[in-house]
């Protein structure tokens, strides 16, 4: 018997290579000469795509019409068109949970060095410069500090229990309360203006485009600490790099940007934001549980017809399969 036949678009983490090598046929599409060749001959087998930050739209969904079900590795993905995917009968499947708290240790992290300015300091160590004179004094700390999270999921929960660890109380925007002792607040621009940490933790896509812009930045204040781990889309960067630039924030510490890999270039040139090549949850043991989860939702679905980790989207097209 044939085995399933899983397109891998471009490369993925070799656990995931791994994990599914002996139970399903894989085409790995990035190593073709001529890729459109490839998916012309072989669109009819196609059952599966493993994905890692490859744009799936409706127009690519419609090239494999065998196709059951797209499995991403990592937990945004905003990179796929998962409403046209459940349109057309296809289940998408992310990797939440296993990387929460790599991805919140990274906030903390990013925080720490903006407050303290512990890269800074850093640099003029290297730079020699210790003999001539104490670093200056940093003109805050974060003891005491106040954090909105914008996005209290399960990474945002995380982040929130670490910074209350750290002596910072933390409130929150979401579309819909949740159940927790954090303050609620319905409105971002409120929120911004009453704390001096805000902490973006929401997924990508056109509903979170420049949601943080300069409006929100100058509520946030002179005193603000801006930290994005989420996508470098929901900041307006040119407006970052402005309220950067006048001092109407004190600092921002980011790990994704609007344009990655390309860096806007005012960021690269003011000296209060803390820059991060998108290492949130870059480590070898969490990169390889993410890589299990793809394999575990590929294995239950072509095996039982039950995704593990099923984003919203897919919902309703799961409990229609399944009765």
């Amino acid at each position: 018997m044939a085995l399933p036949t899983v397109l891998m678009p471009g490369p993925m983490n070799q656990s995931v290579l791994n994990g599914i090598g002996d139970q399903f046929e894989v085409i790995r599409l990035w190593e073709a000469d001529d890729p459109d060749a490839v998916l012309a001959e072989r669109a009819k087998d196609i059952v599966a795509v493993a994905n890692a930050g490859t744009t799936i739209d409706g127009e690519f969904l419609d090239r494999l019409p065998a196709l059951q079900m797209v499995a991403s590795f990592g937990v945004g993905y905003d990179k796929i068109d998962a409403e046209a995917a459940a349109e057309r009968g296809v289940v998408v499947t992310n990797t939440p949970g296993v990387l929460d708290d790599e991805v919140a240790d990274t906030a903390l992290g990013l925080l720490l060095m903006t407050v303290r300015e512990l890269p800074q300091a850093e640099r003029y160590l290297r730079a020699g410069k210790w003999p001539e004179g104490s670093y200056p004094l940093t003109p805050t700390r974060l003891h005491g500090r106040k954090m909105g999270i914008l996005g209290l999921g399960r990474i945002g929960e995380a982040i929130a229990h670490r910074a209350e660890a750290f002596g910072v109380s933390v409130a929150y925007h979401n579309r819909r309360q949740k159940d927790v002792a954090y303050r609620y607040y319905p409105s971002l621009l409120e929120m911004a203006r009453d704390v001096d940490i805000l902490t973006v933790v929401i997924p990508g896509g056109d509903d979170t485009r420049h949601l943080v812009n300069a409006e929100v930045l100058e509520a946030l204040g002179p005193n603000g600490i801006l930290i994005n781990v989420a996508r470098g889309s929901v900041v307006d960067e040119a407006a970052l790099v402005d309220a950067l630039r006048s001092r109407t924030i004190l600092g921002a510490g980011l790990d994704v940007f609007e344009h990655e890999p390309s860096i806007h270039p005012g960021l690269l040139e003011v000296d209060n934001a803390v820059l991060l090549p998108h290492v949130g949850s870059a480590s070898v043991p969490t990169r390889d549980a993410m890589g299990a989860l793809v394999v575990e939702n590929l294995v239950s679905w072509f095996g039982r017809g039950v995704p593990v980790t099923p984003v919203p989207e897919s919902a309703d097209l799961v409990r229609r399969v399944n009765g």
